[in-house]
Protein backbone atom coordinates (compact mmCIF):
# COMPACT_ATOMS: atom_id res chain seq x y z
CA UNK A 1 0.00 0.00 0.00
CA UNK A 2 1.78 3.18 -0.77
CA UNK A 3 0.46 7.02 0.55
CA UNK A 4 1.34 10.04 -1.19
CA UNK A 5 1.56 12.90 0.95
CA UNK A 6 2.39 16.37 0.29
CA UNK A 7 2.72 18.84 3.47
CA UNK A 8 3.62 22.02 3.06
CA UNK A 9 6.22 22.88 5.96
CA UNK A 10 5.25 26.62 6.42
CA UNK A 11 1.59 24.76 7.53
CA UNK A 12 2.01 21.58 9.09
CA UNK A 13 4.07 21.87 12.83
CA UNK A 14 6.60 18.99 13.30
CA UNK A 15 3.94 17.54 16.12
CA UNK A 16 1.06 17.41 13.13
CA UNK A 17 3.61 15.97 10.87
CA UNK A 18 4.99 13.35 13.25
CA UNK A 19 1.67 12.47 13.70
CA UNK A 20 0.78 11.61 10.12
CA UNK A 21 3.87 10.00 9.82
CA UNK A 22 2.91 7.42 12.72
CA UNK A 23 -0.79 7.10 10.91
CA UNK A 24 1.28 6.09 7.85
CA UNK A 25 3.24 3.37 9.72
CA UNK A 26 0.19 2.01 11.13
CA UNK A 27 -1.86 1.76 8.63
CA UNK A 28 1.51 0.34 6.63
CA UNK A 29 1.87 -2.65 9.72
CA UNK A 30 -1.77 -3.35 9.30
CA UNK A 31 -1.32 -3.73 5.63
CA UNK A 32 1.33 -6.24 6.11
CA UNK A 33 -1.07 -8.11 8.58
CA UNK A 34 -3.03 -9.04 6.68
CA UNK A 35 -3.08 -13.15 5.49
CA UNK A 36 -3.55 -13.82 1.97
CA UNK A 37 -4.12 -17.56 0.62
CA UNK A 38 -3.10 -18.01 -2.83
CA UNK A 39 -5.45 -17.43 -5.27
CA UNK A 40 -5.71 -21.44 -5.58
CA UNK A 41 -6.93 -21.11 -2.40
CA UNK A 42 -10.34 -19.11 -3.32
CA UNK A 43 -14.26 -19.77 -3.55
CA UNK A 44 -15.44 -22.81 -5.56
CA UNK A 45 -11.37 -24.34 -5.09
CA UNK A 46 -11.49 -28.38 -5.80
CA UNK A 47 -8.94 -29.98 -3.41
CA UNK A 48 -7.76 -33.19 -4.09
CA UNK A 49 -8.34 -36.33 -2.04
CA UNK A 50 -6.27 -39.32 -0.74
CA UNK A 51 -2.73 -37.22 -0.27
CA UNK A 52 -1.50 -34.65 1.82
CA UNK A 53 -3.18 -30.90 0.54
CA UNK A 54 -0.23 -28.26 0.79
CA UNK A 55 -2.03 -24.81 1.68
CA UNK A 56 -0.22 -21.63 1.73
CA UNK A 57 0.16 -18.13 1.38
CA UNK A 58 2.10 -14.93 2.73
CA UNK A 59 1.43 -12.56 6.22
CA UNK A 60 3.48 -10.66 8.41
CA UNK A 61 6.89 -12.16 9.43
CA UNK A 62 6.14 -14.47 12.01
CA UNK A 63 3.08 -14.04 12.22
CA UNK A 64 0.49 -16.72 13.35
CA UNK A 65 -1.41 -18.28 11.26
CA UNK A 66 -4.27 -21.07 11.66
CA UNK A 67 -6.05 -23.30 9.40
CA UNK A 68 -9.39 -24.73 9.73
CA UNK A 69 -10.45 -27.50 7.45
CA UNK A 70 -13.65 -30.59 8.19
CA UNK A 71 -12.13 -31.31 11.50
CA UNK A 72 -8.75 -30.14 11.16
CA UNK A 73 -6.80 -27.36 12.81
CA UNK A 74 -3.07 -26.68 11.81
CA UNK A 75 -0.86 -23.61 12.54
CA UNK A 76 1.91 -22.12 10.51
CA UNK A 77 4.18 -19.47 11.16
CA UNK A 78 4.80 -17.09 8.15
CA UNK A 79 9.01 -17.13 7.69
CA UNK A 80 10.92 -14.21 7.40
CA UNK A 81 9.80 -13.58 3.92
CA UNK A 82 6.25 -13.19 5.05
CA UNK A 83 5.45 -16.65 3.24
CA UNK A 84 3.18 -19.83 5.22
CA UNK A 85 2.07 -23.21 4.13
CA UNK A 86 0.46 -25.74 6.13
CA UNK A 87 -0.38 -29.51 4.91
CA UNK A 88 -4.06 -30.88 5.31
CA UNK A 89 -3.99 -34.60 6.21
CA UNK A 90 -5.58 -36.57 3.08
CA UNK A 91 -9.08 -35.95 2.64
CA UNK A 92 -11.55 -37.92 1.40
CA UNK A 93 -13.82 -37.11 -1.55
CA UNK A 94 -16.77 -34.54 -1.01
CA UNK A 95 -19.88 -32.81 -3.16
CA UNK A 96 -21.00 -31.31 -0.58
CA UNK A 97 -19.67 -27.19 -0.03
CA UNK A 98 -17.15 -26.95 2.73
CA UNK A 99 -15.45 -23.44 4.43
CA UNK A 100 -11.44 -23.22 4.45
CA UNK A 101 -10.76 -20.69 7.14
CA UNK A 102 -7.58 -18.70 7.49
CA UNK A 103 -7.04 -16.86 10.56
CA UNK A 104 -4.18 -14.25 10.95
CA UNK A 105 -4.49 -10.99 12.58
CA UNK A 106 -7.60 -10.79 9.61
CA UNK A 107 -9.61 -13.64 9.35
CA UNK A 108 -10.61 -15.46 5.97
CA UNK A 109 -13.27 -17.45 5.15
CA UNK A 110 -13.30 -19.22 1.56
CA UNK A 111 -17.01 -20.79 0.91
CA UNK A 112 -18.05 -23.66 -1.94
CA UNK A 113 -14.66 -25.92 -1.24
CA UNK A 114 -14.96 -29.45 -2.89
CA UNK A 115 -13.06 -32.56 -2.53
CA UNK A 116 -12.48 -35.07 -5.54
CA UNK A 117 -9.47 -35.09 -8.38
CA UNK A 118 -7.53 -32.12 -9.53
CA UNK A 119 -5.30 -32.24 -13.19
CA UNK A 120 -3.17 -30.08 -14.59
CA UNK A 121 -4.13 -29.38 -17.91
CA UNK A 122 -1.54 -27.73 -20.06
CA UNK A 123 0.09 -26.74 -23.41
CA UNK A 124 -0.54 -24.61 -26.29
CA UNK A 125 -3.61 -23.40 -28.25
CA UNK A 126 -5.22 -26.25 -28.81
CA UNK A 127 -5.25 -27.08 -25.17
CA UNK A 128 -6.90 -23.54 -24.27
CA UNK A 129 -9.39 -23.58 -27.40
CA UNK A 130 -12.53 -22.71 -25.96
CA UNK A 131 -15.46 -24.93 -25.89
CA UNK A 132 -17.93 -22.33 -27.64
CA UNK A 133 -15.28 -22.45 -30.73
CA UNK A 134 -15.48 -26.36 -31.22
CA UNK A 135 -16.77 -27.94 -34.39
CA UNK A 136 -17.59 -31.12 -34.28
CA UNK A 137 -17.50 -33.65 -36.78
CA UNK A 138 -20.33 -36.81 -37.33
CA UNK A 139 -22.56 -37.38 -34.30
CA UNK A 140 -20.68 -35.36 -31.52
CA UNK A 141 -22.84 -32.44 -29.94
CA UNK A 142 -22.63 -28.95 -31.25
CA UNK A 143 -21.01 -26.29 -29.28
CA UNK A 144 -24.73 -24.99 -27.97
CA UNK A 145 -26.06 -28.56 -26.96
CA UNK A 146 -22.66 -29.19 -25.39
CA UNK A 147 -22.99 -25.61 -23.07
CA UNK A 148 -26.51 -26.26 -22.64
CA UNK A 149 -25.57 -29.15 -20.88
CA UNK A 150 -23.00 -28.39 -18.65
CA UNK A 151 -25.50 -27.29 -16.11
CA UNK A 152 -25.80 -30.67 -15.11
CA UNK A 153 -22.66 -30.88 -13.63
CA UNK A 154 -21.49 -28.01 -11.38
CA UNK A 155 -19.29 -30.55 -9.44
CA UNK A 156 -16.97 -29.20 -12.09
CA UNK A 157 -14.61 -26.86 -11.95
CA UNK A 158 -11.88 -24.81 -13.91
CA UNK A 159 -9.46 -22.82 -12.25
CA UNK A 160 -8.41 -20.23 -15.34
CA UNK A 161 -4.96 -18.54 -15.04
CA UNK A 162 -4.98 -14.72 -16.98
CA UNK A 163 -2.30 -14.26 -19.70
CA UNK A 164 0.51 -11.85 -19.81
CA UNK A 165 2.60 -10.36 -22.17
CA UNK A 166 5.98 -9.94 -21.80
CA UNK A 167 9.05 -7.87 -23.03
CA UNK A 168 12.04 -10.13 -21.87
CA UNK A 169 11.69 -13.57 -20.07
CA UNK A 170 10.04 -12.97 -16.52
CA UNK A 171 10.80 -13.84 -13.39
CA UNK A 172 9.71 -16.60 -10.80
CA UNK A 173 6.05 -15.14 -10.02
CA UNK A 174 4.54 -16.55 -6.21
CA UNK A 175 1.26 -16.65 -7.50
CA UNK A 176 -1.00 -16.75 -10.86
CA UNK A 177 -3.92 -14.67 -9.44
CA UNK A 178 -6.59 -17.22 -11.43
CA UNK A 179 -9.90 -17.45 -10.45
CA UNK A 180 -12.23 -21.02 -9.88
CA UNK A 181 -15.07 -21.07 -12.20
CA UNK A 182 -18.02 -23.41 -11.46
CA UNK A 183 -19.24 -25.30 -14.52
CA UNK A 184 -22.62 -24.12 -16.18
CA UNK A 185 -23.78 -22.71 -19.08
CA UNK A 186 -22.39 -19.10 -18.93
CA UNK A 187 -18.90 -19.89 -17.56
CA UNK A 188 -18.06 -23.19 -19.96
CA UNK A 189 -17.89 -21.59 -23.24
CA UNK A 190 -14.69 -20.15 -22.11
CA UNK A 191 -13.41 -23.39 -20.66
CA UNK A 192 -10.79 -25.22 -22.16
CA UNK A 193 -12.85 -27.99 -24.50
CA UNK A 194 -10.63 -30.52 -24.15
CA UNK A 195 -10.17 -30.07 -20.21
CA UNK A 196 -13.87 -30.02 -20.01
CA UNK A 197 -14.52 -32.96 -22.38
CA UNK A 198 -11.95 -34.71 -20.17
CA UNK A 199 -13.16 -33.68 -17.31
CA UNK A 200 -16.52 -34.19 -17.33
CA UNK A 201 -15.88 -38.30 -18.41
CA UNK A 202 -13.97 -38.16 -15.76
CA UNK A 203 -16.69 -37.26 -13.64
CA UNK A 204 -19.56 -39.57 -14.87
CA UNK A 205 -17.29 -42.89 -13.86
CA UNK A 206 -16.08 -41.22 -10.85
CA UNK A 207 -19.04 -39.88 -9.57
CA UNK A 208 -16.64 -36.85 -7.33
CA UNK A 209 -15.62 -33.59 -7.71
CA UNK A 210 -13.43 -32.78 -10.49
CA UNK A 211 -10.73 -29.59 -10.40
CA UNK A 212 -9.41 -28.43 -13.77
CA UNK A 213 -6.44 -26.18 -13.66
CA UNK A 214 -5.88 -24.75 -17.51
CA UNK A 215 -2.62 -23.52 -17.83
CA UNK A 216 -1.78 -22.89 -21.48
CA UNK A 217 -0.63 -20.54 -23.68
CA UNK A 218 -1.48 -20.51 -27.34
CA UNK A 219 1.87 -20.17 -29.73
CA UNK A 220 4.31 -21.21 -27.09
CA UNK A 221 7.10 -23.64 -27.41
CA UNK A 222 7.90 -26.50 -25.34
CA UNK A 223 11.05 -24.86 -24.04
CA UNK A 224 9.00 -22.25 -22.18
CA UNK A 225 7.11 -24.18 -20.05
CA UNK A 226 10.35 -25.77 -18.43
CA UNK A 227 12.61 -24.20 -15.81
CA UNK A 228 16.63 -22.95 -16.52
CA UNK A 229 17.63 -25.11 -14.54
CA UNK A 230 16.68 -28.10 -16.57
CA UNK A 231 17.03 -26.71 -19.86
CA UNK A 232 21.00 -25.80 -18.75
CA UNK A 233 21.13 -29.39 -17.68
CA UNK A 234 21.24 -30.47 -21.15
CA UNK A 235 24.15 -29.48 -23.16
CA UNK A 236 22.64 -30.30 -26.32
CA UNK A 237 19.83 -27.69 -25.64
CA UNK A 238 22.07 -24.73 -25.18
CA UNK A 239 21.36 -23.62 -28.93
CA UNK A 240 17.99 -22.82 -27.28
CA UNK A 241 19.39 -19.74 -25.34
CA UNK A 242 21.19 -18.72 -28.30
CA UNK A 243 18.67 -19.13 -31.07
CA UNK A 244 15.99 -16.59 -28.67
CA UNK A 245 18.79 -14.00 -28.27
CA UNK A 246 19.52 -13.87 -31.42
CA UNK A 247 15.88 -13.34 -32.52
CA UNK A 248 15.43 -11.16 -29.83
CA UNK A 249 18.42 -9.07 -31.23
CA UNK A 250 16.80 -9.18 -34.83
CA UNK A 251 13.09 -8.28 -34.04
CA UNK A 252 12.93 -4.65 -34.09
CA UNK A 253 14.43 -5.41 -37.78
CA UNK A 254 12.10 -7.56 -38.51
CA UNK A 255 8.91 -5.18 -37.24
CA UNK A 256 10.64 -2.10 -38.91
CA UNK A 257 10.76 -4.34 -42.27
CA UNK A 258 6.66 -5.48 -41.88
CA UNK A 259 5.62 -1.95 -41.45
CA UNK A 260 7.33 -1.25 -44.06
CA UNK A 261 6.25 -3.57 -46.90
CA UNK A 262 1.99 -4.18 -44.84
CA UNK A 263 0.47 -1.86 -47.73
CA UNK A 264 1.90 -4.06 -50.12
CA UNK A 265 1.74 -7.88 -47.95
CA UNK A 266 -2.15 -6.82 -47.26
CA UNK A 267 -3.14 -6.17 -50.88
CA UNK A 268 -1.00 -9.38 -52.21
CA UNK A 269 -3.52 -11.25 -49.38
CA UNK A 270 -6.64 -9.27 -50.74
CA UNK A 271 -6.10 -10.66 -54.26
CA UNK A 272 -4.93 -14.13 -53.17
CA UNK A 273 -7.97 -14.58 -50.92
CA UNK A 274 -10.47 -13.70 -54.05
CA UNK A 275 -8.64 -15.97 -56.39
CA UNK A 276 -8.16 -18.68 -53.91
CA UNK A 277 -11.99 -18.37 -53.22
CA UNK A 278 -13.16 -18.25 -57.42
CA UNK A 279 -11.06 -22.21 -57.38
CA UNK A 280 -11.95 -23.78 -53.83
CA UNK A 281 -8.76 -23.11 -52.85
CA UNK A 282 -7.77 -22.64 -48.77
CA UNK A 283 -7.78 -18.91 -47.57
CA UNK A 284 -4.35 -17.79 -47.21
CA UNK A 285 -2.61 -16.59 -44.34
CA UNK A 286 -3.23 -12.77 -43.56
CA UNK A 287 -0.17 -10.92 -42.97
CA UNK A 288 0.13 -9.50 -39.05
CA UNK A 289 2.65 -7.75 -37.25
CA UNK A 290 5.63 -10.26 -36.27
CA UNK A 291 5.36 -11.42 -32.30
CA UNK A 292 8.75 -10.32 -30.12
CA UNK A 293 10.16 -13.79 -29.05
CA UNK A 294 9.76 -12.65 -25.52
CA UNK A 295 6.45 -11.80 -25.77
CA UNK A 296 5.14 -15.30 -24.62
CA UNK A 297 7.94 -15.59 -21.96
CA UNK A 298 10.79 -17.33 -24.36
CA UNK A 299 12.67 -20.18 -22.89
CA UNK A 300 11.98 -21.04 -19.44
CA UNK A 301 8.98 -17.61 -19.07
CA UNK A 302 5.85 -19.83 -19.18
CA UNK A 303 7.70 -22.02 -16.48
CA UNK A 304 8.59 -18.82 -14.06
CA UNK A 305 4.54 -17.71 -14.40
CA UNK A 306 2.23 -20.26 -15.07
CA UNK A 307 3.59 -23.53 -13.25
CA UNK A 308 6.12 -23.01 -10.75
CA UNK A 309 3.50 -20.68 -8.93
CA UNK A 310 0.91 -23.90 -8.97
CA UNK A 311 3.66 -26.11 -7.12
CA UNK A 312 2.86 -27.40 -4.91
CA UNK A 313 -0.89 -27.70 -5.18
CA UNK A 314 -2.12 -31.76 -5.03
CA UNK A 315 -3.03 -32.69 -8.21
CA UNK A 316 -3.24 -36.51 -9.52
CA UNK A 317 -2.15 -35.70 -12.80
CA UNK A 318 -1.27 -33.96 -15.92
CA UNK A 319 -3.12 -33.31 -19.87
CA UNK A 320 -0.32 -32.02 -21.87
CA UNK A 321 -1.61 -31.18 -25.23
CA UNK A 322 1.68 -29.07 -27.19
CA UNK A 323 3.95 -29.40 -29.84
CA UNK A 324 2.84 -27.66 -32.72
CA UNK A 325 5.82 -25.05 -31.78
CA UNK A 326 8.20 -27.49 -31.92
CA UNK A 327 6.68 -29.15 -35.14
CA UNK A 328 9.56 -28.91 -36.88
CA UNK A 329 12.32 -29.85 -34.46
CA UNK A 330 11.20 -33.50 -33.41
CA UNK A 331 14.51 -34.90 -32.74
CA UNK A 332 15.37 -32.15 -29.85
CA UNK A 333 11.60 -32.78 -28.92
CA UNK A 334 12.39 -36.06 -28.03
CA UNK A 335 14.69 -34.65 -24.88
CA UNK A 336 12.40 -31.56 -24.50
CA UNK A 337 9.20 -33.59 -23.65
CA UNK A 338 11.02 -36.28 -21.03
CA UNK A 339 12.96 -33.19 -19.59
CA UNK A 340 9.12 -31.45 -19.01
CA UNK A 341 7.79 -34.53 -17.40
CA UNK A 342 10.52 -35.55 -15.41
CA UNK A 343 11.42 -32.19 -14.07
CA UNK A 344 7.61 -31.29 -13.41
CA UNK A 345 7.29 -34.85 -11.20
CA UNK A 346 10.29 -34.00 -9.74
CA UNK A 347 9.39 -30.53 -7.93
CA UNK A 348 5.82 -31.54 -7.57
CA UNK A 349 7.23 -34.14 -5.32
CA UNK A 350 4.02 -36.69 -6.18
CA UNK A 351 6.01 -39.24 -7.39
CA UNK A 352 5.47 -40.28 -11.01
CA UNK A 353 1.86 -38.85 -11.11
CA UNK A 354 -0.08 -40.15 -14.67
CA UNK A 355 0.88 -37.58 -17.62
CA UNK A 356 -1.24 -38.07 -20.71
CA UNK A 357 0.08 -36.44 -24.01
CA UNK A 358 -2.10 -35.43 -26.25
CA UNK A 359 0.10 -36.01 -29.95
CA UNK A 360 -0.42 -33.04 -32.17
CA UNK A 361 -3.12 -32.59 -35.09
CA UNK A 362 -1.61 -33.52 -38.83
CA UNK A 363 -1.83 -30.56 -40.13
CA UNK A 364 0.42 -29.54 -42.73
CA UNK A 365 3.40 -27.70 -41.03
CA UNK A 366 3.56 -30.80 -38.56
CA UNK A 367 6.33 -33.12 -39.48
CA UNK A 368 6.37 -36.95 -38.37
CA UNK A 369 9.01 -36.14 -36.59
CA UNK A 370 7.64 -34.82 -33.46
CA UNK A 371 4.89 -37.21 -33.28
CA UNK A 372 7.32 -39.48 -33.27
CA UNK A 373 9.17 -37.81 -30.45
CA UNK A 374 5.99 -37.76 -28.71
CA UNK A 375 5.58 -41.69 -28.96
CA UNK A 376 8.70 -42.31 -27.88
CA UNK A 377 8.77 -40.60 -24.71
CA UNK A 378 5.28 -42.18 -23.83
CA UNK A 379 6.79 -45.34 -24.12
CA UNK A 380 9.72 -44.67 -22.53
CA UNK A 381 8.49 -43.04 -19.38
CA UNK A 382 6.54 -44.66 -16.74
CA UNK A 383 3.26 -43.94 -16.16
CA UNK A 384 2.45 -41.79 -19.16
CA UNK A 385 0.03 -42.83 -22.07
CA UNK A 386 -0.28 -40.78 -25.77
CA UNK A 387 -3.83 -39.92 -27.40
CA UNK A 388 -3.61 -40.07 -31.31
CA UNK A 389 -6.43 -37.41 -32.60
CA UNK A 390 -5.16 -38.41 -36.18
CA UNK A 391 -8.80 -39.04 -37.31
CA UNK A 392 -10.05 -35.89 -35.59
CA UNK A 393 -7.89 -33.35 -37.45
CA UNK A 394 -8.49 -30.97 -39.74
CA UNK A 395 -5.22 -31.22 -42.09
CA UNK A 396 -6.01 -27.61 -43.36
CA UNK A 397 -6.41 -26.40 -39.65
CA UNK A 398 -3.60 -26.29 -36.85
CA UNK A 399 -6.87 -25.88 -34.38
CA UNK A 400 -8.98 -28.85 -35.20
CA UNK A 401 -12.37 -27.70 -34.00
CA UNK A 402 -13.47 -31.49 -33.20
CA UNK A 403 -12.43 -31.67 -29.67
CA UNK A 404 -14.98 -33.71 -28.02
CA UNK A 405 -13.49 -37.34 -29.04
CA UNK A 406 -9.89 -35.99 -27.93
CA UNK A 407 -10.70 -34.98 -24.17
CA UNK A 408 -12.93 -38.55 -24.07
CA UNK A 409 -9.57 -40.13 -25.35
CA UNK A 410 -7.36 -38.58 -22.72
CA UNK A 411 -9.87 -39.81 -20.04
CA UNK A 412 -9.86 -43.24 -21.16
CA UNK A 413 -6.54 -43.03 -20.12
CA UNK A 414 -6.60 -41.11 -17.28
CA UNK A 415 -9.05 -43.97 -15.99
CA UNK A 416 -6.51 -46.37 -16.84
CA UNK A 417 -3.68 -44.74 -15.39
CA UNK A 418 -4.99 -42.99 -12.28
CA UNK A 419 -8.18 -45.07 -11.78
CA UNK A 420 -7.60 -48.54 -12.11
CA UNK A 421 -9.16 -49.28 -15.08
CA UNK A 422 -7.74 -52.32 -17.22
CA UNK A 423 -9.74 -51.60 -20.52
CA UNK A 424 -7.74 -51.09 -24.06
CA UNK A 425 -7.38 -47.43 -24.08
CA UNK A 426 -4.67 -47.07 -26.58
CA UNK A 427 -4.84 -47.23 -30.35
CA UNK A 428 -2.62 -49.84 -32.15
CA UNK A 429 1.42 -49.67 -32.06
CA UNK A 430 3.84 -50.89 -34.16
CA UNK A 431 5.87 -53.50 -31.79
CA UNK A 432 8.34 -55.49 -33.94
CA UNK A 433 8.21 -56.97 -38.17
CA UNK A 434 9.76 -59.95 -39.68
CA UNK A 435 9.89 -60.96 -43.29
CA UNK A 436 8.25 -63.95 -45.53
CA UNK A 437 9.11 -63.81 -49.13
CA UNK A 438 8.69 -60.43 -50.75
CA UNK A 439 6.24 -59.15 -48.08
CA UNK A 440 6.75 -57.48 -44.51
CA UNK A 441 4.97 -58.57 -41.57
CA UNK A 442 3.85 -56.03 -39.11
CA UNK A 443 2.74 -57.09 -35.31
CA UNK A 444 1.57 -54.59 -32.81
CA UNK A 445 0.48 -53.87 -29.57
CA UNK A 446 -2.54 -52.46 -27.96
CA UNK A 447 -4.68 -54.43 -30.19
CA UNK A 448 -7.25 -54.77 -27.91
CA UNK A 449 -10.25 -57.04 -28.87
CA UNK A 450 -8.70 -57.08 -33.00
CA UNK A 451 -7.45 -54.63 -35.17
CA UNK A 452 -9.63 -52.89 -37.81
CA UNK A 453 -9.38 -50.84 -40.90
CA UNK A 454 -12.04 -48.23 -40.89
CA UNK A 455 -13.64 -46.72 -44.03
CA UNK A 456 -12.12 -49.26 -46.63
CA UNK A 457 -8.68 -51.11 -46.95
CA UNK A 458 -5.70 -49.70 -45.14
CA UNK A 459 -4.20 -46.33 -46.41
CA UNK A 460 -1.00 -44.33 -46.10
CA UNK A 461 1.55 -47.96 -46.17
CA UNK A 462 4.56 -47.14 -47.92
CA UNK A 463 7.24 -50.12 -48.59
CA UNK A 464 11.08 -49.89 -49.36
CA UNK A 465 13.63 -52.41 -50.47
CA UNK A 466 17.35 -51.66 -49.81
CA UNK A 467 17.86 -48.62 -51.73
CA UNK A 468 15.24 -47.08 -48.60
CA UNK A 469 13.20 -45.62 -51.82
CA UNK A 470 9.73 -45.67 -50.18
CA UNK A 471 6.58 -46.54 -52.47
CA UNK A 472 3.28 -46.96 -51.79
CA UNK A 473 2.19 -50.14 -50.52
CA UNK A 474 -0.81 -52.77 -50.01
CA UNK A 475 -1.76 -53.91 -46.39
CA UNK A 476 -3.93 -55.99 -45.26
CA UNK A 477 -4.45 -57.62 -42.25
CA UNK A 478 -4.53 -61.06 -41.30
CA UNK A 479 -4.80 -62.61 -37.85
CA UNK A 480 -4.47 -58.65 -36.32
CA UNK A 481 -0.87 -58.70 -38.26
CA UNK A 482 -0.65 -56.41 -41.03
CA UNK A 483 0.96 -57.88 -44.27
CA UNK A 484 2.50 -55.48 -46.43
CA UNK A 485 3.83 -55.60 -49.69
CA UNK A 486 4.32 -54.04 -53.42
CA UNK A 487 4.59 -55.53 -56.71
CA UNK A 488 8.51 -53.58 -57.38
CA UNK A 489 9.83 -54.47 -54.44
CA UNK A 490 11.59 -57.86 -53.94
CA UNK A 491 13.30 -57.43 -50.93
CA UNK A 492 11.65 -55.19 -48.58
CA UNK A 493 13.96 -53.81 -45.59
CA UNK A 494 11.25 -50.65 -44.01
CA UNK A 495 7.76 -49.89 -44.35
CA UNK A 496 6.10 -46.52 -42.62
CA UNK A 497 3.01 -45.76 -42.12
CA UNK A 498 1.38 -42.15 -41.98
CA UNK A 499 4.70 -40.85 -42.02
CA UNK A 500 3.88 -37.42 -43.71
CA UNK A 501 2.29 -33.99 -42.47
CA UNK A 502 -1.46 -35.09 -42.99
CA UNK A 503 -1.57 -38.44 -42.49
CA UNK A 504 -4.65 -40.55 -43.43
CA UNK A 505 -4.45 -43.01 -41.15
CA UNK A 506 -7.07 -45.77 -40.99
CA UNK A 507 -6.07 -48.23 -38.86
CA UNK A 508 -8.07 -48.70 -35.46
CA UNK A 509 -8.53 -51.55 -32.92
CA UNK A 510 -11.77 -52.26 -32.22
CA UNK A 511 -12.28 -50.84 -29.16
CA UNK A 512 -12.62 -47.69 -31.43
CA UNK A 513 -8.91 -45.87 -31.25
CA UNK A 514 -6.84 -45.00 -34.03
CA UNK A 515 -2.75 -46.08 -34.49
CA UNK A 516 -0.08 -43.98 -34.07
CA UNK A 517 1.97 -42.89 -37.63
CA UNK A 518 5.12 -45.60 -37.09
CA UNK A 519 8.31 -46.02 -39.25
CA UNK A 520 9.86 -49.36 -38.80
CA UNK A 521 13.63 -47.86 -39.19
CA UNK A 522 14.95 -44.51 -38.56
Amino acid sequence: MIFLIQINKNILNVGIRNLLLSLLMFSFQIAQANVIPNSLFTENCVLQQGVEVPVWGTASINEKVTIFFEDQVINAIANNLGKWLVKLKPLKASTVPQQLIIQGQNKITINGILVGEVWLCSGQSNMGFPLRAIKPVGAYSKAATVIKDAQQYPLIRQFSIPLQKNKDIPGLKEDVNGKWLVCDSTTTPDFSAVAYFFGRELFKKLKVPIGLINASYGGTAIENWISRETLESFPELKSIFTDYEKALHAFPEKLNNFTIHQKELMEKYFRDSSENAMLHKETPRKPSPPMSPAERGGPTGLWNTMISPLIPYAIKGCVWYQGEANGSRGIQYRVLLPALINSWRSSWNLGNFPFIIIQIPGWKGHQPELREAQLITAEHLSNTAMTVITDCDDTLDVHPGNKEPVGWRASRQALGLAYGDTSENWGPVYQSMSVLNNQMILHFKHIGSGLIARNGTLKDFEIAGPDKQFVPAIATIINNNIIVSAPEIYNPVAVRMGWRQCPQVNLFNKEGFCATAFRTIN
